[in-house]
C-alpha cells in the first residue's frame, strides 16, 4: 500500500485531514521537562498521546532535531507516532544531486513521507520518487511572505514559476507518490495550483500561527478527499506549563472540527 492510500485510510478511520507539526523549539518547552534526558522526546510523546485521535499525520521539522540528542528524540518520536498508527512526514526540504541526493533519500527509512525542494530539477528528486511506497511532497507555493520573491517570477513562456512546478509535479508522479506543498496564506495561488494539478494531494501549511485561509485550504487542498492541512505552533504551544498537553488536545480537537465543517463532514464527538 502506498503512502497516499495509507493516508486515505487514516483520514477515513479518524475523520481528519489535520496534520500537526512537531517542532519542539528548546526555548519554548515547559521547564519541568528539562529533567528528562531527551526533553524534546518527552514533549512530543505527551503531544502525541493527547492529540493522536484527532490527526491524520504528524510532521516533525528536522531543523529542530539536527544534533545528536535531537536525532535520538526524532527517532523515538517517529516510532511512537507510527506505533499509534499515525503516518509521519519528515519536513526536511531536501534537494541535491547525485550521491548527495541518494544520501538524503535515506531519511525515508525513518518515516512515511518527506518534503523536498525541486530547485535542482528532477534528477535531484529521483532518489525520493523511486521509493514508491513513500510520499514525496514537493515545495510549490510556500506560506512565507518571501515565497513570492522567487515562486511568482514569470517565465519566458508566461507561466509563473510555481505554476510550472505544479505542472511538472504531475508529470513526475509516475509512482502515484507525489504531493505538493502549497500555503494557505496565498488562497488565489492555492486555487490556481489545484487547477494545474487536479489529482495531487496537497500539504497545506499556514492555517495556524500564520493565519492562513482555512476554507481555501480544505476546498483546494484535498484531491478525492486526500490531503493534509498543517498546524504546528498553534497546536503544540497552545498552552504552557504542566498542562501543555491538555491545551494541545483541545486545540487539535477544535481545529479538526473546523476543518471538517468545510469538508461538509461535521464531527459530533
Amino acid at each position: 500500500m502506498g503512502f497516499f492510500e495509507r493516508l486515505a485510510e487514516r483520514t477515513e478511520t479518524h475523520d481528519s485531514v489535520l496534520c500537526v507539526g512537531l517542532d519542539p523549539a528548546i526555548d519554548r518547552l515547559p521547564e519541568h521537562l528539562s529533567a528528562f534526558d531527551l526533553p524534546r522526546w518527552a514533549f512530543n510523546r505527551r503531544i502525541i498521546d493527547a492529540t493522536h485521535e484527532f490527526v491524520a499525520a504528524y510532521k516533525p521539522n528536522v531543523a529542530f532535531y539536527e544534533d545528536s540528542s535531537g536525532w535520538d528524540a526524532l527517532l523515538e518520536t517517529v516510532a511512537y507516532a507510527e506505533g499509534k498508527g499515525v503516518p509521519v512526514i519528515l519536513d526536511a526540504k531536501r534537494g541535491d544531486v547525485g550521491h548527495t541526493a541518494r544520501a538524503y533519500a535515506k531519511h525515508l527509512e525513518y518515516a512515511d513521507a518527506i518534503t523536498v525542494n525541486p530547485f535542482l530539477g528532477r534528477d535531484s528528486l529521483e532518489p525520493f520518487l523511486q521509493q514508491d511506497d513513500k510520499g514525496v511532497f514537493i515545495l510549490c507555493r510556500t506560506s512565507n511572505p518571501g515565497g513570492a520573491d522567487i515562486q511568482d517570477l514569470e517565465l519566458a513562456e508566461g507561466d509563473k514559476l510555481y505554476e510550472r512546478l505544479a505542472t511538472l509535479a504531475s508529470v513526475w508522479d509516475a509512482n502515484d507518490n507525489v504531493g505538493l506543498v502549497v500555503g494557505a496564506t496565498t488562497p488565489d495561488e492555492l486555487e490556481r495550483v489545484r487547477e494545474l494539478a487536479p489529482d495531487l494531494p496537497f500539504l497545506v501549511p499556514g492555517v495556524g500561527a500564520q493565519g492562513g485561509d482555512v476554507e481555501a485550504a480544505v476546498t483546494y487542498g484535498l484531491a478525492d478527499g486526500v490531503g493534509l492541512i498543517n498546524a504546528s505552533r498553534s497546536v503544540i504551544f497552545a498552552g504552557e506549563g504542566e498542562h501543555f498537553a491538555e491545551a494541545a488536545r483541545s486545540e487539535a480537537k477544535r481545529l479538526q472540527r473546523r476543518l471538517n465543517a468545510f469538508r461538509g463532514n461535521p464531527t459530533d464527538s
